[in-house]
């Protein structure tokens, strides 16, 4: 059964947790897809991927880049798989009927926005209801990720 962790921002933005996340995934040779919620958020978190740490690259790719099957990161608003990922990667609401496809299913969700907490614990429960081994991670203070115990989970 497919691993699902719900990472609750509070301390940064999508765009500063997002490539540390995807870091620790290269680093660990896993390949994962990142899916957003529209093609526009698909390519603006793409074009963010080039540019937000001048010390090094992470590679990635998305439909328009081509060749998906060379690329350890793909970014899309498709409910796909063209780069054979592990990892899943659901942004901004972004929902996948597909999770079972993957080892591991992170669901990353603004904790300042009340409608995206609604709709995270929806689908927390969705998941529990199927039986996926659930893991919820929120920033401490200083923004560092911290695994909280729930209940149920």
């Amino acid at each position: 059964m497919t691993e699902i962790r719900f990472y609750h921002l509070q301390r940064k933005s999508l765009e500063q947790a997002l490539p540390q996340l995807l870091e620790k995934c290269v680093e660990r040779g896993w390949r994962a897809v990142t899916m957003a919620s529209s093609e526009e958020r698909a390519e603006a978190l793409t074009q963010h991927l080039w540019t937000y740490d001048d010390r090094g690259f992470l590679p990635h790719g998305n439909a328009r880049d081509g060749a998906a099957e060379d690329q350890p990161i793909w970014l899309t608003a498709s409910d796909e798989n063209p780069n054979g990922a592990t990892v899943l990667f659901l942004v901004d609401g972004a929902v996948s009927a597909r999770v079972g496809d993957f080892d591991l299913v992170c669901e990353v969700f603004d904790g300042n926005d009340p409608d995206a907490i609604a709709a995270a614990r929806a689908r927390w429960q969705a998941y529990r209801d199927t039986g996926h081994k659930l893991a919820y991670w929120q920033q401490s203070e200083a923004g560092a990720w911290e695994q909280k115990q729930t209940a149920g989970g």
